[in-house]
């Protein structure tokens, strides 16, 4: 224990040495009586190891020490989750939970696609020392994977090489990644391996002579200009050698920068950087295209350096790499060092260059207070919270799927297969029967129980997330509604020419009317289902024929104004509500907003123009008197179809642009979209559903605001 203290508290800026010697003994209690490793020792050693990772390579506060040693006591232990609740609280808890469920998630199933493992992992840890401690955990399991079976070598350095790595490059790591890398090519490329390992050892005390020869100039420069500096001379990595090998298609002979001269300045000015990379110049040749400014330009994990490349004595050429002592540290260490220096970095990844930039926003704070207890308040709050949109479950066979935050097995159901959603009867989380609304996690394997008939249950649409899922099942809803409509409308016109009575239209609307229904479709579904007796009915409406047959043939004939009062749709028209037959005209499609005026038609009741219609100067012309007032309601529940024109320059991705903008605004929903490009000018028809004008109005205004949109307009015309 004494060595891992004597780290804690060189390389910590928080460290509660008590809490230190309380995990350890924890731990220890708690895997004394484990099983020993495949290498024969305690299974302590591997968490005490892992702890020793994390304050010597990837330091950063006590609370991740302490969460290492205790990070394989759920998984391997009798000890639960509980137990180090109750013991050492929410943080260390919350963090060793996490580094167990990647663990589970992870090694459990065969990598198909590594991006959508990593995302996965970053899912899942939404503390950022999860990912720390994990990589401390790995780096110690590839440090001994020699005693391991060969198929379990190579799975763990593959998932090692194509997630791990990675992560650790995107965290700022380097030397963490470095060492997975060659680790893992060890391991999955043995030959080649050991090859590129001779052949640097064979040459080892000649280039270490080199290497002094190289920066002795160097150093007698700098040490006459009076900087304070460490320069070293290292070679390259093997893993990076042997891909320079494959990328230059060379033997190693052939491969001149095999090592780099770091030049590491004890200053605070990065200015100081570009005055050394002066020096060197002067020194021996540069190759200009080998130059690369990191200072002034970042890399995407907020790595700083100067890179050059200088033709060394015997023509040799040597990579010198000249930072300051404090860009060194943040490339050794990455995101455990942003903390402490207060560096912002930018990363090409949306969510990641958020989530950094609140980093350094949360460190550019004034302090309320100082020393360990500012290190601590913000360490509380360092959450990674990158793809908390999104959750990664598992198929039973181990494939992976990716589903919105919130998503549910009926959710998964659909995302597998339209017809497994729509068969599906029940759900398995993790070998467990779970209700069909549960909340997916990321981590979790779930199985579908189906049935061998379709078995869509209408209230599924009120807790399903994932737009798939809700298209297919309002889909199936409306084919279903269509079917017991047809079987309904079948089974009422049976029951008429039974009875040998027929209905017009004006009479099946005022029945609708007084049975309360909105429309026939829902009189007939109502019919299919057996909520209405079809035969009563037409036995009161005989019965009220009969009783009415005398009074009615004696009244005069009916207006046409008056034939076309039916199936009213709330248009005020003549300053009253009245139960008008009311359409509306294709040629101006009037939306509510609109200024409208009807016009009398001939069989079809008022067609509802809007007062701007080109149409309707005409018709007044032929028609005066056919011309009536008509205002809206003062309330509309409807939709109502509408059409936008949209033309601007070609791009990728305009289409899909102008689609989301649209439907993401108060859930409009599209009925359809047509575009073509001619002379790289993008013109597209999209025809939507709307409340009222200010409704299209703001979606218009929305459209306008995208990139590359010169015009967007209204559509009038049949073409909606």
């Amino acid at each position: 224990m004494t060595r891992l203290i004597d780290l804690c508290r060189n390389n910590l800026y928080t460290f509660d040495e008590n809490l230190i010697r309380r995990a350890f003994e924890f731990s220890w209690n708690a895997h004394v009586k484990g099983k020993p490793r495949a290498s024969g020792e305690p299974y302590f050693s591997h968490p005490y190891e892992v702890a020793l990772v994390v304050a010597k390579e990837i330091p950063l506060d006590d609370i991740s020490v302490a969460a290492a040693l205790l990070h394989d006591v759920v998984e391997d232990t009798a000890y639960d989750l509980r137990a180090i609740r109750a013991e050492f609280g929410d943080g260390i808890a919350d963090i060793v939970d996490g580094v167990t469920k990647i663990s589970g998630a992870v090694e459990s199933h065969e990598i198909t696609r590594a991006e959508n493992y990593r995302k996965m992992l970053l899912s899942m840890a939404k503390d950022v020392r999860v990912i720390l401690v994990k990589f401390a955990d790995r780096l110690h399991n590839m440090r001994t994977l020699g005693f391991l079976s060969s198929e379990k070598q190579k799975r763990i350095s593959k998932e090692t090489l194509e997630i791990y790595a990675p992560l650790a490059h995107r965290f700022g790591l380097a030397k963490v990644k470095w060492e997975f890398e060659d680790l893992a090519f060890k391991h999955l490329n043995t030959s080649d391996y050991e090859y590129i390992s001779r052949k640097l050892n064979a040459k080892r005390r000649e280039r270490e002579a080199y290497i002094r020869k190289f920066i002795q100039p160097i150093k007698e420069r700098l040490n006459a200009d009076e900087y304070r500096f460490e320069i070293t001379g290292r070679p390259k990595h093997i893993y990076s050698i042997y891909n320079k090998m494959v990328k230059r298609s060379k033997p190693i002979e052939e491969i001149y920068d095999l090592f780099a001269v770091r030049v590491i300045l004890d200053t605070a000015d990065k200015n100081d950087c570009f005055s050394v990379y002066g020096v060197v110049s002067e020194i021996y040749t540069p190759v200009p295209e080998r130059f690369k400014d990191y200072i002034s330009v970042p890399k995407q994990n907020g790595y700083q350096s100067i890179h050059t490349t200088v033709v060394g004595p015997e023509g040799k050429m040597v990579e010198v790499q000249i930072r300051t002592k404090q860009m060194d540290e943040v490339a050794d260490h990455g995101v455990a060092a942003h903390w402490k220096y207060k560096e912002g970095v930018k990363e090409s990844d949306r969510k990641l260059e958020e989530w950094i930039l609140w980093v350094r926003e949360i460190l550019e704070q004034p302090a309320v207070s100082s020393g360990e207890e500012a290190a601590t308040s913000f360490l509380e709050g360092f959450k990674l919270d990158l793809y908390q949109d999104e959750i990664y479950v598992f198929t039973p066979k181990g494939d992976l799927q990716i589903l919105p935050k919130g998503a549910t097995p009926v959710d998964f159901a659909f995302e597998i297969h339209s017809q497994v959603g729509t068969h599906c009867v029940g759900a398995k989380v993790n070998g467990r029967i779970v209700p069909l609304n549960s909340k997916l996690n990321s981590g979790d394997q779930i199985e579908i129980i189906t049935s061998s008939n379709p078995n869509v249950n209408p209230d599924w649409e009120k807790f399903v997330v994932s737009r798939k899922a809700k298209a297919h099942i309002r889909r199936w809803i409306n084919e279903e509604s269509r079917k017991k409509a047809a079987d309904g409308e079948e089974t009422w016109t049976k029951r008429l020419k039974k009875h040998k009575m027929t209905l017009t239209e004006e009479e099946l609307a005022k029945l609708l009317r007084e049975l309360k229904y909105d429309n026939a479709q829902k009189f007939y579904i109502a019919i299919s289902e057996e909520d209405v007796d079809a035969d009563q009915i037409i036995a009161r409406l005989t019965q009220q024929k009969s009783s009415h047959a005398a009074g009615e043939s004696s009244k005069p004939a009916r207006t046409f104004v008056e034939i076309a009062r039916n199936a009213s749709e709330g248009i005020i028209v003549d300053g009253s509500r009245t139960e008008w037959k009311i359409s509306y005209a294709k040629c101006c499609n009037p939306i509510p907003g609109d200024e409208i005026v009807g016009f009398v038609t001939m069989g079809e009741g008022i067609k509802v123009h809007r007062r701007s219609c080109p149409n309707l100067s005409r018709m007044a012309a032929s028609a005066k008197e056919r011309i009536i007032d008509a205002s809206w309601p003062g309330e509309s529940s409807g939709l109502f179809v509408a059409g936008v024109s949209v033309s601007g320059m070609d791009r990728p991705g305009i289409l899909t642009e102008l689609t989301h903008s649209i439907s993401n605004y108060q859930n409009t929903n599209i009925r359809s979209v047509s575009a073509e490009v001619r002379n790289a000018i993008f013109e597209s028809l999209i025809i939507i559903y709307v409340k009222d004008k200010e409704h299209l109005e703001r979606l218009i205004d929305k459209l306008k605001k995208i990139e590359g949109v010169t015009r967007v307009d209204r559509i009038q015309g049949q073409s909606v």
